[in-house]
């Protein structure tokens, strides 16, 4: 029993004169997290900065393409119920069937011409807005990986 007891004052002993190393390892510990934190503050606004000036042009090119892609859509149903109206109105007025089936084979074969130009506007336009879209998140990866190489 007396052995507990000398260990107790011994710890006790040892703790006491030890104490103004853990102060100063504690001030070191919270020191060295304080500096991490701050750093790792700075890491994540610089990202949110970056982030932002990549997501802006991107909101901005989207919101550009959807406008250009509702006024060609618009377009085409416009120009599209047009040639219906047309065709109807010449249907009318057909004077035999042979006439009648040449005008709807015609109409149809402007039709299909026409849907065939509408798709290839609309995927050009689609192609466009891709390529400007990823311009901003190829510029932020290329950076991504230059960072990585850098550390």
């Amino acid at each position: 029993m007396t052995k507990i007891s000398e260990r107790s004052f011994e710890t006790i002993e040892n703790s006491a004169s030890s104490a103004p190393k853990v102060v100063d390892q504690f001030g070191a510990s919270v020191e060295k997290g304080n500096k991490q934190l701050t750093e790792a503050f700075l890491k994540f606004a610089s990202s949110a900065e970056e982030t932002q000036k990549m997501l802006t042009p991107i909101f901005e090119t989207t919101n550009l393409v959807g406008y250009e892609l509702t006024l060609k859509t618009v377009a085409a149903l416009q120009a599209n119920t047009e040639a219906g109206f047309s065709h109807l109105q010449a249907l009318l007025g057909a004077n035999s069937p042979s006439q009648f089936f040449e005008l709807q084979s015609t109409y149809l074969r402007k039709r299909v011409d026409a849907s065939i130009e509408q798709a290839k506007e609309l995927r050009a336009l689609a192609n466009k807005a891709v390529a400007e879209i990823s311009k901003p998140i190829k510029g932020a990866f290329d950076k991504a990986l230059t960072d990585l190489k850098a550390t």
